[in-house]
């Protein structure tokens, strides 16, 4: 078979580790091998402009420090529509981002499902990534053509060694820019695995699996990779670490907020771990000037006023239950759940502005309530708060944040969510029955706000 082989590019040795951040957690300590490279990867990085500088501060950190080869390896959705800053400057500080990467090491990018938010053709957005040096794979077609917006499959350099990348992504048509749709043709995960991974992989030397397709199409794609192989996987906005025999697989995080290393090592095994990215750490110099000078002008000052002050910082997953909370008493309900994805990063420490609480709940919307069993109750708790450790069988891919009062006693307790989950309930309850109602002069953002930061958005 022929998978194009990008040419050898010089590679960098700038670079230096920040800490692992405490429970972010490894696999397989490296004892003695010789590591033979490095791929630093991440995911969903959604327009984060907050933490944008310190993310590369943090790569060049890590590419100084070490003497190993890197591969940087972003996992789609760099982008974000519902970021002020970003439609309105058209992504400025993404590109130039995007376009420092490549001075530092080779870099690859698997298109994801906001790659386009704000530039709705695809085959422009990967143009304009290879005029910046970056390597794009992808299994999306155009559906008015029949031709691939990227190569699903490319061999790079790695070292002294070859590393072999495969790009799949997400066929949840609606979770693409709705001008978009017509134009996507994207294959079911595990059935373009099961009939092309296979051949895609066929002599590789070293081998990256870059899946956007989220933890349920994952499932299917990890029963079909070679000992040996790393898989990166995004859409899902989690964090963790799985090992299956040689291979390894990761959900790196998202917002901006984590990274996470992989080296491999020359007696063919893999470790993998995740690195915060300190918000109060200092940006690169490289686009410091830039996203301090685009946030100054871009922003109203309706979207720079304070709304309320956070008296600590959450983590993205104490976020989502104390928004549930707030939903559930918003709504007079015992228990409350949000869709994960519908927040974007932890609620930070100090003076919240509007632009800020809005990278917090990315989306506004409807309350929506339904009754259930106590019993029926416990089974949703245990589905919801997928931000813990547990098994990969019992993950689901999309899943909700829930926080519920005690019911003892109770025939019936109310729920209420929002009415994106309650229009996809089979994805964040596992049920198709709940009849849901609206709760009147009740939405999301005012909930939260108030909960959060005792205010209204």
């Amino acid at each position: 078979m022929s998978i194009p082989m990008l040419h050898r590019r010089r590679l960098f040795q700038l670079m230096a580790g920040a800490a692992v951040a405490p429970g972010l957690g490894a696999l397989a300590p490296s004892g003695q091998a010789q590591a033979i490279g490095r791929i630093l990867a991440m995911s969903d990085l959604h327009s984060a402009y907050e933490r944008t500088g310190q993310l590369l501060a943090a790569l060049e950190a890590e590419i100084e420090g070490s003497d190993a080869p890197h591969l940087i390896a972003i996992d789609g959705d760099i982008f974000e529509h519902g970021n002020v800053v970003s439609v309105r400057s058209g992504g400025v500080i993404d590109w130039a981002f995007l376009g420092e990467l490549p001075k530092l090491a080779p870099t690859v990018v698997n298109l994801g499902n906001h790659d386009n938010d704000l530039t709705p053709d695809l085959h422009e957005v990967v143009a304009r990534m290879r005029s910046l040096g970056v390597l794009v794979v992808s299994n999306i077609i155009d559906a008015r053509t029949g031709q691939a917006y990227a190569e699903a499959a490319v061999t790079v350099p790695l070292g002294q060694r070859s590393l072999r990348i495969i790009g799949a992504g997400t066929d949840s048509l609606n979770t693409y820019p709705k001008a978009s749709r017509d134009w996507l043709s994207i294959p079911e995960p595990g059935a373009w695995a099961q009939a092309n991974l296979a051949r895609l992989l066929d002599d590789a030397d070293l081998m990256l699996v870059m899946s956007h397709a989220g933890v349920a199409g994952d499932r299917d794609i990890l029963p079909l990779l070679p000992d040996g192989a790393l898989m990166i996987g995004g859409h899902n906005h989690l964090l963790f670490q799985h090992e299956q025999g040689r291979s390894a697989y990761a959900h790196t995080g998202s917002w901006s907020n984590a990274y996470t290393t992989a080296t491999l090592y020359a007696d063919g095994r893999i470790t993998v771990g995740s690195t915060a990215v300190n918000l109060d750490a200092a940006p690169s110099p490289r686009i410091a000037d830039l996203i301090a000078a685009t946030l100054a002008t871009t922003l109203t000052d309706e979207e720079k006023a304070v709304i309320g002050v956070s008296p600590r910082a959450l983590t993205l997953g104490e976020t989502g239950r104390a928004v549930a909370a707030a939903m559930a008493r918003a709504a007079g309900a015992e228990a409350g759940f949000i869709g994960h994805t519908t927040l974007g990063t932890g609620l930070p420490a100090g003076p919240v502005t509007r632009y800020a609480f809005d990278a917090v709940v990315r989306f506004d919307g409807k309350l929506m309530v339904a009754e259930v069993s106590p019993e029926r109750l416990a089974g949703f708790m245990a589905r919801a708060n997928q931000d813990r450790p547990m098994p990969l069988a019992e993950r689901s891919g999309d899943f909700v944040y829930g926080a519920a009062s005690d019911v003892a006693g109770k025939p019936t307790v109310r729920l209420v969510t929002t009415d994106w989950c309650a229009l996809n309930q089979a994805e964040y309850f596992g049920a198709t029955d709940l009849v849901f109602r609206e709760v009147p002069d009740a939405r999301v953002k005012a909930a939260a706000a108030a909960g959060l930061l005792g205010g209204a958005a």
